[in-house]
């Protein structure tokens, strides 16, 4: 696993160059623009609710003796909750949206660099409106996984020093769906959506490691939310095209052997 995460942390230092070196901005420019405003929508509406659940988990203070203090953690952790609600909101909504657009870089990239691969293997021909419903559903889909496991973790989190495990494995979990669904716009081409699900399971440290830095890059302001998408969708179409080559290969290299068992049974027969 920790070996594999790496493997997803490493696709990125050829994420820069690849765009480049195929023209990949263009395709990026929509997606671009949904993450800007879907992340101007949701940390607004964080800023707003924070100060009014921190008022409303400090109304459960009974005592006025150390009212403030208990307000203004009440306010932090209030304020905490609303991002890492945001960011799973933010990442699925914008993940969702772009499917339609992050299919042809998958598709360029895979000619560019397993052109064989590209021919031999016979692609899932979609239409924009069915990727588009394809990533409604996995990001709902994950969606739901993702909020019922964060939020007894956050509620966890109100316990002290527990939250010192806690925020790792909340940080885990959302890299884990982010990079899940970057994997996702190269599977769309090549699995239905259970065999994708049953392949990211299989795949989860690389998953892992391409999310996270997703989620560093998407806390950085302004830019990090433009650029997030085309850098980390970039990575891990090429961590997924090499994990689908090498199944492949794998595949054939069986196929061979099984023929070259039958070849035996009839050269002995």
């Amino acid at each position: 696993m920790i070996k594999n995460i790496f493997k997803g942390l490493s696709a990125y230092s050829r994420a820069f160059p690849l765009i480049s070196e195929l023209g990949l901005w263009k395709y990026f420019l929509i997606p671009m623009a949904i993450s800007f405003f879907i992340a101007v929508a949701v940390f607004a509406s964080i800023y707003k609710l924070a100060d009014n659940i921190g008022r409303w988990l400090a109304s459960f203070y009974p005592f006025e003796t150390g009212a403030e203090t208990v307000e203004a953690i009440a306010t932090f952790v209030g304020g905490l909750s609303i991002l890492v609600l945001g960011l799973i909101l933010y990442k699925h909504i914008v993940m969702a949206l772009s499917s339609p657009f992050m299919s042809p870089v998958s598709e360029k990239m895979e000619r560019h660099l397993f052109p064989e691969f590209h021919e031999e293997i016979k692609q899932r021909k979609t239409s924009n409106a069915q990727q588009l419903v394809r990533g409604l559903r996995i990001n709902v889909r994950n969606l739901i996984y993702e909020l019922l496991i964060t939020i007894p973790l956050l509620l966890l989190s109100l316990i002290p020093l527990v939250n010192f495990v806690t925020t790792p494995l909340i940080f885990l979990v959302q890299s884990y769906y982010a990079g899940f669904g970057n994997m996702d716009y190269t599977l769309e081409r090549h699995f239905n959506y259970r065999e994708s699900v049953r392949f990211v399971k299989k795949s989860r440290g690389y998953a892992i490691g391409n999310g996270i830095v997703f989620m560093l890059m998407a806390l950085i302001p302004v830019l990090g939310v433009i650029i997030v998408l085309p850098i980390s969708a970039t990575a891990a179409s090429k961590t997924t095209l090499e994990l689908l080559r090498e199944r492949r290969l794998f595949e054939k290299t069986g196929d061979n052997l099984k023929a070259e068992d039958q070849n035996r049974v009839r050269i002995s027969g």
